[in-house]
């Protein structure tokens, strides 16, 4: 493991700041975060936490941080069924429910479904079933031919997206599961198509042929604003809304 003056100099660099740009805006000396950064100095608990919010340092690496200054982490993990998550997790379920009846469903860090609403599982039903074994992972289920790639009409913009959002999301908090999933899934090919050019002035639509109608989606995507446990944090709700009346017909009839 590294040392915490390195850590934090990995995550300084990763956020295009020199020293003198993260003093200021953590309100120390820039001298004392170079001597933290070369181990001339030991940083209180309560400094590697300024210096972390001020560099967007996630939890979970805020947990690694502290660690590796000899601290015991500061930020839980539950799981999904713990008590102390109920509260943020019925949220969760009521904008699920009150998106009905359009899709929406949530997932995690690694895009593993955790949960949907009934306005998803029709589509389940065009899924391989191996394919719905937990864990359930949206960027496979959209990316694979047994999946929804096969009712995806514009599938190159689709994986543009999911190329997007995800390589902004390794280079803000590298993380070796989701950069295999990028390698494995994601990676450019030699002759790909890099869009279909959709006529699209305001949101890019996700495009999907089902029953021999063409359906038109957008997607929004929720967080939680002031996540203190790790699991609420890392979840997202994805919303997806119809682009045209008659997509949002498909859904109300």
């Amino acid at each position: 493991m590294y040392a915490v003056g390195e850590l934090l100099r990995q995550w300084r660099k990763r956020r295009g700041l020199s020293q003198l740009d993260l003093a200021i805006a953590a309100d120390v000396s820039a001298r004392h975060v170079s001597l933290v950064e070369t181990g001339k100095s030991t940083p209180s608990a309560d400094m590697i936490l300024r210096l972390a919010d001020q560099l967007h340092v996630p939890l979970r690496d805020r947990n690694q941080l502290l660690l590796a200054a000899g601290f015991a982490p500061r930020y839980a993990q539950r799981p999904l069924d713990d008590p102390a998550l109920s509260g943020a997790l019925d949220a969760v379920r009521r904008v699920l429910q009150a998106h009905e009846p359009y899709p929406a469903l949530v997932f995690d860090r690694r895009w593993n479904i955790l949960m949907t609403n009934r306005a998803v599982d029709p589509f389940f039903a065009y899924v391989a079933p191996d394919l719905l074994r937990p864990p359930v992972n949206l960027v496979r289920l959209g990316l694979d031919p047994r999946g929804l790639a096969s009712l995806v009409v514009n599938l190159a913009d689709v994986r543009a997206v999911f190329r997007s959002r995800i390589s902004r999301q390794l280079a803000a908090a590298p993380d070796a599961a989701l950069a295999a999933l990028y390698q494995e899934l994601l990676s450019p090919q030699p002759g790909e198509p890099t869009s279909e050019r959709v006529d699209a002035d305001v949101v890019l639509p996700m495009i999907l042929r089902v029953g021999g109608r063409e359906l038109r989606l957008f997607s929004t995507i929720t967080t939680f604003g002031t996540p203190t446990d790790i699991t609420i944090e890392e979840i997202a709700v994805e919303s997806y809304y119809p682009a045209d009346a008659g997509s949002a017909a498909y859904f109300t009839r």
